[in-house]
């Protein structure tokens, strides 16, 4: 189980979902039994009958940033620019005015130490390469004003790299129903910006299944992981056990930790939305299955063999194989179990990664 190629499955480039349903809630939902392995097949707006009144939702309130940008380089030739380090990017701008933060950058030519990039359809943000290593750079960026409404301005939505189409900013008809890849990549519930990629558990939800689920008597309560670049990173040893994995920022309130301590104290179960819940959760609880108010650096990895502490339950969606993601839910329900739900979902036509398809584990 410690294998890389223990954790790999066929999908057909066609099951790999490229737009978003037409309706959040309208995705299909594959209920798996961790414990006996069954299936069943559901929508996603289903779920409330599978929930139970006084489960506590554990969802995670990052919001995605436009992190993309494009322009040129000042001695020509097209660049586009991936911040893949906002948070760290974030309090060196509040320390010394400057934004500056670790980037990938895309161009025909990789720009050396000392480039001069400039960004945005009326070169509105320019940008200087300080450093070089492993293929990130460290980019100092350079405005007239608030690095952040400027970035809203100039920068897109950077979709994953299997989505093989441009951002939607104002939506398109013949490409998805709703108003465009900046609503549609992003939870009803985002509010503290920081991440490059969405927590794709919680696209499903919308407004109205929330109200229905609250007035059930089930629980919400709101952490924050900014989700990095890294999640999309491949694992590159054939010994898991090896892999390195990105470190996340994250922030737990005390009011938030103390919600989860006592619907655990009472025996009520906690779902975690999404696999960016699942390791902050985890990686805060202590051996008591008790939180602690916090922020900081999330490195955890979890595969199997780890013994969970907090969650009882978890939403999801499929991911991609040898992912460390798939690991993570390996670990949580077993990775035969996953990957015989995984080879149904397949048969059955469900659509895969960010813009696809749901899995309820409990």
């Amino acid at each position: 189980m410690y294998l890389l190629s223990d954790y790999n499955y066929d999908l057909p480039v066609d099951r790999i979902a490229q737009v978003p349903a037409a309706e959040r809630d309208g995705s299909r939902l594959l209920r798996l039994d961790k414990n006996t392995g069954a299936v069943s097949h559901n929508f996603f707006r289903e779920i409330e009958n599978f929930l139970h009144r006084g489960d506590l939702l554990v969802i995670n309130n990052t919001k995605v940033i436009p992190a993309r940008l494009k322009g040129k380089k000042e001695t020509g030739g097209k660049v586009e620019v991936l911040i893949i380090d906002y948070y760290q990017g974030l309090k060196q701008y509040e320390e010394t005015g400057f934004f500056k933060c670790d980037c990938l950058i895309r161009a025909s030519k990789s720009p050396k130490k000392g480039a001069v990039l400039l960004l945005g359809k009326d070169d509105s943000l320019s940008a200087r390469v300080e450093k070089l290593k492993d293929g990130i750079f460290e980019v100092k960026f350079f405005t007239n004003g608030n690095f952040s409404e400027i970035l809203r301005k100039t920068g897109e939505i950077p979709l994953p790299p299997y989505i093989k189409r441009t951002p939607s900013a104002t939506g398109d008809d013949k490409i998805q129903e709703r108003t465009g890849d900046k609503e549609n990549y992003q939870t009803v519930y985002a509010e503290e910006e920081g991440a490059v990629a969405a927590p794709t558990a919680g696209l499903h939800f919308t407004e109205s299944l929330i109200k229905r689920l609250t007035k059930k008597g089930i629980e919400f309560a709101g952490l924050t992981l900014h989700v990095g670049y890294g999640t999309f990173v491949p694992v590159r040893v054939n010994d898991i056990r090896d892999h390195h994995i990105h470190s996340e920022y994250f922030s737990l309130s005390p009011g938030t930790a103390e919600q989860i301590n006592k619907a655990k104290e009472d025996g009520r179960r906690i779902v975690a939305v999404g696999t960016t819940s699942v390791r902050t959760l985890e990686f805060l609880a202590d051996d008591d299955g008790r939180l602690h108010p916090a922020s900081g650096m999330c490195n955890l990895f979890i595969y199997p063999g780890y013994r969970f502490k907090i969650i009882d339950a978890m939403i999801t969606n499929f991911h991609l194989p040898q992912s460390t993601l798939l690991m993570l839910v390996s670990a949580f329900a077993g990775r035969k179990n996953i990957l015989s739900a995984y080879e149904d979902a397949v048969k059955n036509k469900y659509r895969f990664f960010s813009y696809g398809d749901a899995m309820l584990i409990d």
